[in-house]
C-alpha cells in the first residue's frame, strides 16, 4: 500500500490501534477550543477509525471464505478491485468517499450482521462506496449490480432508482451511464451538483443530494443509511423524504445561520463548516414543542434534525451537535467512560442519563457556553438577550453536570482529566461573566 488508503486484497493497512493524543489535543477539545489543528486531528481520528472498520469487514470475509455464497464472494473482491483502482487514482476521493457519516452507518450495520445472508447482503454496501470512489475519482469502469430492492445508494453522491433486477453501470470521465434489464438507459453528468434525472417513463431515477450554499455541506434526504432503522428520539421520529425535506428553507436558513455565526465567532464558523459534512432533515413535529436534532455515533458529521424555527436557533443546534460529533471522535481515540447503570438528573432533559449522556450533554451545553457569552456582546443586535438569558440559565445546569461527572467512577483516566479540563474552561466563564469588583 503506497496511499494510506486501500491496497491489494488482503494487504490493507489501516492506522492501528491508537496512540498517543497529540500534545494538548485533550485540553483544546475540552476547552471546545475551534482550531484548526484540532480539527485535522479529528479529521484524522475519524479516516484511521473508517479502516479500522475496513479492516474488519475484510478478516471477517476473508474468514467466512467457505461460508459466503460464490456470487458474494466474487461481487466482494471486483468492488474492492474497483475501490483500489480508485485509490490509486485519487486518493482524496476515496477517503471523501469513505469518511462520509453514512459509509460509517453502513459499516457498523454490516459488522453487526449476524453470519449467513444477513451479512452477505450487507457486503453489498461496498459496490455502492467503490462505485461513488469511481465516480468521484473520474475513473472509467463498467461493473453489473443486480439490485433486488431496485434502488443503489452511493454515499455523499446520488440515490439510483430503477426496477428490481440487475442493471450495468458505467463511467467515462465522471460520467455515469445506467442501464437496466429493459435496455432503459439513463446518462448522468459528473455527480457534483447533478440535480434530479428520469427517463421519460420514470422506470429510472436519479438524485442527488442539495448542496448547501456556501461550503462543502449536503442536505442528504435520500441515502436509507441517514437515520438509524428505529428513528431518532423515544418517539423513533423518521427522516423526512423528499419532496418534502424542506430544502428552500433549508437552504436559506443554514446560509443565515452560518453569517451569524461568522460575526459572532467566526473560529467556530469555520470549525462548523468543516466537521459537519450533512444535514439530515427529520420529519417535522407532530405538535407544538423545540425542534428535535441528534448526532448518531457511527456517522459523525451529520447533523439530524428537524428545521429550526429561526437562524439562531440553527446556529446554536450547529454548535451543539458539532460537539457531538467532536466527542464521538474523540472516544473512539481514547475511550472516556467504562461501562455503567448509574442514572444522573441533568437540568436540560426530564429523563436520567447514563454517564456517557451526561458527558455528551455537558460538553454540548458548554460549547453553547461559550458561544452565548461571545454573542452576549456580539454584533447580531438580535441575539444578544436571548444570549444573556441562555448564558445565566445555563450555566448552573453545566456546573451541576461536571459534579457529577467529577464525582462519577465510570470515567477512565482519560475521561476524568478531560472533565477537569471542562470544569476549568467553565471556571473561566464565570470569571469573564462576572469579573471581579
Amino acid at each position: 500500500m503506497t496511499r494510506g488508503t486501500v491496497g491489494p486484497l488482503g494487504d490493507i493497512r489501516p492506522a492501528g490501534p491508537p496512540g498517543p493524543l497529540p500534545p494538548g489535543l485533550l485540553a483544546a477539545l475540552a476547552h471546545t477550543r475551534p482550531l484548526p489543528a484540532v480539527t485535522s486531528a479529528l479529521h484524522t481520528a475519524l479516516h484511521a477509525r473508517r479502516m479500522l472498520l475496513l479492516k474488519a469487514l475484510l478478516v471477517r470475509t476473508d474468514g467466512m471464505r467457505a461460508g459466503l455464497p460464490p456470487a458474494a464472494r466474487r461481487r466482494f473482491e471486483d468492488d474492492w478491485a474497483l475501490l483500489e483502482r480508485a485509490e490509486r487514482t485519487d486518493p482524496a476521493a476515496v477517503r471523501a468517499v469513505l469518511d462520509y457519516p453514512t459509509t460509517g452507518a453502513w459499516l457498523a450495520a454490516a459488522l453487526a450482521a449476524p453470519d449467513g445472508p444477513a451479512f452477505a447482503a450487507g457486503l453489498t454496501g461496498l459496490g455502492a462506496v467503490a462505485v461513488a470512489a469511481a465516480l468521484r475519482a473520474r475513473c472509467r469502469f463498467t461493473v453489473a449490480r443486480d439490485l433486488p430492492a431496485g434502488t443503489l445508494a452511493l454515499p455523499g453522491t446520488g440515490l439510483l432508482r430503477c426496477a428490481r433486477g440487475p442493471a450495468r453501470l458505467s463511467a467515462r470521465a465522471g460520467r455515469l451511464r445506467v442501464t437496466d434489464a429493459a435496455g432503459r438507459t439513463l446518462s448522468l453528468p459528473a455527480p457534483a451538483g447533478a440535480g434530479p434525472r428520469w427517463t421519460a417513463d420514470g422506470a429510472l431515477a436519479w438524485a442527488a443530494p442539495y448542496p448547501l450554499p456556501g461550503g462543502t455541506a449536503v442536505l442528504d434526504d435520500i441515502d436509507p443509511h441517514r437515520v438509524p432503522a428505529g428513528g431518532i428520539g423515544p418517539t423513533g421520529l423518521p427522516a423526512a423524504e423528499r419532496p418534502y425535506s424542506g430544502h428552500a428553507a433549508w437552504a436559506a436558513r443554514w446560509r443565515d445561520a452560518r453569517a451569524l455565526l461568522a460575526v459572532t465567532h467566526p473560529a467556530r464558523a469555520t470549525e462548523t463548516a468543516a466537521l459537519v459534512r450533512a444535514v439530515v432533515p427529520l420529519a417535522p413535529p407532530a405538535g407544538p414543542g423545540p425542534s428535535l436534532s441528534a448526532t448518531v455515533r457511527t456517522a459523525p458529521g451529520a447533523v439530524l434534525a428537524q428545521l429550526p424555527a429561526d437562524r439562531l436557533e440553527l446556529a446554536e443546534l450547529l454548535v451543539h451537535e458539532t460537539h457531538h460529533t467532536k466527542l464521538a471522535v474523540l472516544d473512539e481515540l481514547v475511550p472516556l467512560w467504562r461501562p455503567g447503570r448509574t442514572l444522573h438528573r441533568v437540568g436540560w432533559r426530564q429523563d436520567p442519563r447514563p454517564v456517557p449522556g451526561v458527558l455528551q450533554g455537558a460538553y454540548a451545553h458548554l460549547a453553547l457556553l461559550d458561544l452565548w457569552w461571545r454573542a452576549r456582546t456580539g454584533p447580531a443586535r438580535a441575539w444578544r438577550r436571548r444570549a444573556a438569558e441562555r448564558f445565566e440559565g445555563c450555566r448552573d445546569q453545566v456546573a451541576e453536570a461536571l459534579s457529577v461527572l467529577a464525582d462519577s467512577d465510570e470515567l477512565t483516566p482519560h475521561g476524568r482529566e478531560f472533565v477537569r479540563q471542562m470544569g476549568s474552561h467553565h471556571a473561566r466563564l464565570e470569571v469573564r461573566a462576572h469579573p471581579p469588583g
